[in-house]
């Protein structure tokens, strides 16, 4: 990985990604009041998507044809930039509506897009462009780790359903970590998690504790791992 000095100034955190957010979410609840074929579609999605039918959850996202896939790939894209989409909502959503083989497969396409949107966008925009997304002290932080634990630190980040992965994406890109190494560690790291998922969806308390359970062992698993590399280092 080609070392790169970060910008030491402190660029302001752009409040944008926040207000888009509030924005979207203020929207929303002004069109379920105010539209009525908007509520009557969300509390239908509500109804369907709480339902934990797994057949029923599926007739209704067919019924979108082509374009619910892509929306979910581009949703994938968007939740970068936004904090009221969870990386991993999208992912349960993908496969309850998919299956275990396509639902992944629409994960595996979504993520892969996303990651390559938020690598380069660190490359190509830098450091300015990066910070006024996730702010100074993250993206510094996140290039320690990056630089320190390389392939790894990407893998770690994928596998763990908890674990924000969004600015790792721009700060590879940032560090021109090569797009190879970076997008391999990316998949290869998601795809565990994704297998976990399409295995749990059947049961959404089992999914729950299961990704509960994923979260910790992995985190616990890095941790000996970080202890062994630093106790090798020493």
């Amino acid at each position: 990985m080609d070392s790169v000095v970060l910008e030491e100034k402190n660029i302001k955190q752009s409040k944008l990604p926040l207000y888009l957010s509030l924005i979207i979410v203020a929207l929303i609840v002004v069109a379920y009041f105010f539209i009525p074929s908007a509520q009557n579609f969300m509390d239908e999605a509500w109804s369907v998507l709480t339902s934990g039918d797994n057949q029923k959850i599926q007739q209704w996202f067919k019924g979108f044809g082509w374009i619910a896939p892509l929306l979910l790939i581009l949703a994938m894209v968007a939740q970068m930039f936004l904090i009221v989409i969870p990386t991993i909502a999208l992912m349960v959503v993908s496969i309850l509506a998919y299956g275990p083989i396509w639902g992944s497969i629409i994960v595996l396409i979504a993520v892969f897009t996303a990651s390559t949107v938020g690598y380069s966008i660190g490359r190509y925009f830098g450091p300015g462009m990066v910070e006024k997304i996730i702010g100074h002290k993250s993206e510094k932080k996140v290039a320690d780790f990056l630089e320190t634990y390389g392939f790894w630190a990407i893998f770690i980040t994928r596998l763990n359903p908890f674990l924000s992965n969004d600015a790792i994406s721009f700060v590879a890109g940032i560090l021109k970590m090569s797009y190879r190494k970076f997008i391999t560690a990316t998949i290869t790291g998601i795809a565990p998690l994704t297998i976990f998922i399409a295995i749990l969806g059947k049961s959404t308390q089992g999914l729950k504790t299961g990704l509960l359970w994923g979260s910790i062992v992995s985190l616990v698993l890095f941790g000996a791992y970080i202890y062994w590399d630093k106790k090798i280092r020493n």
